[in-house]
């Protein structure tokens, strides 16, 4: 049995990971500490926290005090680390927050664990799992292959440069402590609970209220586009069979621009549409609910700076060594994240008050 804290748990990651866990170990002890900033929602977990299934605290991962007393008050072993600022048009115009959270809060947390676990001749077993990103590794060309578990880092944006310091310092805790930490850098994410300011919730809200579906610059940016549980479902085989120090990379080998993915999520809707009138009765404002096309709302915004052309990771070294399989194709992947939003109106239009 783990005990777990599982930081950022109220985000779009973490959420979706608590309720893989939970579901699939249900004698696990689960705490989820949370700073509830814009994009974490205690509303996701209510039903498990209601329940007792999992324990909740609202605090910041730069508390250090807090820190170590939860993982001395609940003898917890394992740490997997979610809480981060993440939004890169955020970092462009506020970089200090995202160093404090994703730097400073990183080292915090590695200190916090170290003291517990191995501190004072302590041998306790745990590990200490870190939540990463593709966009460390900087950006690819249009013919490059993708990114391996040995790119070189070069990170474009605020962001991606926390990001690169928080895993340079879970490598050194491993080299420096003997801290059992293993890492996964993951390409872009999508599927429920995804905060709307994001591409594919973005545009799926504004399409379902008449507004704009902006798209950056020429829109022909690639992204891996991964389900978030099949991401679920490859950290929980790092966590279970990965090889302490290493770093998996988690990917679907699904290579979308960003114009073709929008264009594709217009074409579900629209479908869905087509096929059930009490949808065209419950969003009047979407084109497709009077005839139009979801498509019509496509609008082509200025490129935000330093704009990264491609990303794609290179998945072959945890299919190979821990036999990860995604398990969800990306076409039943993008419709049931639709039929999600679609049956969860209540939750996003919470957000956007």
């Amino acid at each position: 049995m783990r005990k777990l804290l599982v930081t950022g748990g109220a985000g779009f990651i973490g959420t979706n990971f608590v309720r893989y866990w939970t579901a699939r170990h249900p004698d696990d002890v689960v705490v989820v500490l949370d700073a509830l900033t814009y994009a974490g929602n205690r509303a996701n977990l209510d039903d498990l926290i209601e329940a007792g299934r999992i324990g909740f605290v609202k605090g910041d991962i730069c508390d250090s005090d807090l820190v170590d007393d939860l993982l001395t008050d609940h003898d917890l072993d394992t740490i997997v680390h979610f809480a981060a600022e993440s939004h890169v048009d955020r970092s462009i115009t506020g970089p200090a927050a995202f160093v404090r959270t994703n730097v400073v809060g990183t080292e915090v947390l590695l200190s916090a664990a170290r003291d517990a676990w191995i501190g004072n001749g302590a041998r306790k077993p745990h590990r200490f799992h870190h939540i990463s990103t593709d966009e460390v590794f900087g950006a690819l060309g249009p013919n490059d292959p993708a990114f391996t578990e040995q790119t070189p880092y070069a990170p474009n944006s605020p962001y991606a440069a926390s990001k690169a310091s928080a895993d340079h310092l879970v490598r050194a805790y491993h080299r420096t402590y003997g801290l059992k930490v293993t890492t996964t850098n993951c390409s872009n994410n999508f599927g429920p609970y995804q905060f709307p300011e994001k591409l594919i919730p973005l545009c799926l809200i504004n399409a379902l209220t008449g507004k704009a579906l902006p798209i950056y610059g020429d829109g022909m940016q690639i992204r891996d586009w991964l389900h978030v549980e099949d991401h679920c479902r490859g950290i929980e085989l790092v966590m279970e069979s990965g090889k302490v120090g290493e770093t998996y990379n988690i990917g679907a080998n699904c290579e979308w621009a960003n114009l073709d993915l929008v264009g594709s999520l217009c074409d579900v809707l629209d479908r869905k549409f087509g096929a059930d009138a009490h949808l065209r009765e419950r969003f009047p404002d979407a084109p497709a609910g009077d005839g139009g096309s979801m498509r019509d709302l496509i609008t082509f915004v200025t490129d935000r700076p330093g704009h990264d052309r491609r990303y794609a990771v290179n998945s072959g070294k945890i299919r190979r060594d821990l036999g990860f399989k995604d398990a969800i194709s990306h076409h039943d992947a993008l419709e049931q994240t639709v039929d999600w939003y679609l049956g969860h109106e209540s939750w996003w239009r919470a957000l956007l008050k």
